[in-house]
């Protein structure tokens, strides 16, 4: 794909063309590292160790545009496919088509750069039967926000929560009445299809996503005595009357995040953690905030389900289990996981409220003319109702 376009905006013209690893590798690594990502209170850069395109090359199908002017690299984009669980009156599987990673040079922004990439995405997606596109960004992101629902014809979707805790050097204390057990990927896959396969934006090829060498398990809890030892977990969809799953997802393989700037929390407690050894220099602050203004990655919570009485309980533990995980390994520094907005999970996940987002905004648009009569059906469904947010599109 290669298009030239003029814009009406400026004197000269722009290109559009597919990314191209040998020619555009190190440009675009060089570029998204001096773009700016994250909600405004926190400000992040991103080093994708080499590879561009790491964030998407784990979807069934993928595709990198990038514009040029005078032979600059002045805006990349990033989009994914794959097939999907969703609620509308005309059908309960759809393909969609995520778009990503827009960044535009700040001297060459407002003149329609960033609407020719998405538009050129969508051209991609239709070209590909998509029946939906969506994006994500953050509520208080004014120019994201307007360009794709004033100028682009995305509607509000969803606003689920995004919650960090971090990686404290520290191991948290796991109740012994709490029995943990790693599955098979293949008891995961049965448990998620049957447990989770109705949930919206359920990816149809989850034994792709938990066979993935960055999925590094998929674990259960539930009181110490409820499953049989000699049976597997789940065989025949038989489970304790409570219990908890969650699955892990390595994004520290594929990129590193940095903090730009932290928000006054933030600069507080480095502050006070700080003084507090300097007077105290034998002793240990026990939350101690990391260094965020390193290159870090990350783990990402994704696919958490409970089920039962006991149930908010056991998140907590799994949570707690992923935390130490996380505290023994060198690279990562926090715990992210995103959940639906309205979904009662968020009360029983720990995280520090200063360094998560309670609002992120999911936009969707329909690309068939069939598909836009039922968008608003698909974007009036409850925002109680579960979300299953893809570890791949993080």
């Amino acid at each position: 794909m290669y298009v030239l376009l003029e814009s009406m905006a400026f004197r000269g013209c722009f290109n559009i063309r597919s990314y191209n690893g040998q020619i555009d590798g190190v440009r675009v690594e060089d570029f998204e590292k001096s773009c700016e990502v994250g909600p405004a209170q926190h400000v992040f850069f991103t080093d994708t160790l080499g590879d561009p395109i790491s964030r998407i090359r784990n979807s069934p199908m993928h595709n990198m545009l990038v514009a040029e002017l005078d032979n600059e690299l002045v805006g990349v984009i990033q989009g994914s496919i794959k097939v999907v669980t969703i609620h509308s009156p005309s059908k309960d599987v759809a393909k969609v088509g995520y778009i990503l990673g827009l960044r535009v040079s700040p001297p060459h922004r407002q003149k329609g750069i960033g609407s020719s990439l998405v538009h050129h995405l969508e051209e991609w997606f239709i070209a590909n039967q998509v029946d939906y596109a969506y994006m994500a960004t953050e509520k208080d992101n004014k120019a994201c926000v307007n360009l794709f629902i004033k100028k682009l014809g995305f509607i509000k979707f969803r606003t689920p929560a995004i919650l960090v805790h971090p990686a404290i050097n520290f191991s948290q204390n796991l109740p012994s009445n709490v029995e943990i057990v790693k599955l098979k990927t293949e008891q995961a896959a049965f448990l998620y299809k049957k447990f989770m396969g109705s949930m919206e934006f359920f990816p149809h090829d989850i034994d792709k996503v938990l066979g993935n060498k960055l999925s590094l398990g998929t674990w259960v809890a539930y009181p110490r005595g409820e499953a049989s030892p000699t049976c597997e977990f789940g065989v025949e969809g038989q489970v304790p009357n409570s219990w908890a799953m969650l699955s892990v997802w390595n994004s520290g393989e594929i990129f590193k995040l940095k903090i730009g700037k932290s928000t006054l929390s933030c600069f507080v407690y480095e502050i006070y953690s700080r003084l507090f050894h300097r007077l105290f220099p034998c002793l240990t602050v026990p939350h101690e905030l990391p260094d965020f203004f390193d290159p870090f990655g990350f783990y990402f919570m994704y696919g958490v389900h409970r089920e039962g009485p006991l149930s908010g309980k056991l998140v907590r533990t799994l949570c707690k289990f992923v935390h130490n995980m996380a505290a023994e390994s060198e690279d990562c520094k926090v715990v992210v996981t995103e959940v639906g907005g309205g979904d009662k999970m968020k009360f029983h996940i720990p995280h520090w409220k200063f360094l998560s987002c309670p609002e992120d905004l999911w936009c969707i648009k329909a690309l068939k003319n069939e598909e836009k009569i039922t968008l608003h059906e698909l974007t009036k469904a409850p925002p109680t109702r579960p979300l299953f947010v893809d570890p791949r599109e993080v």
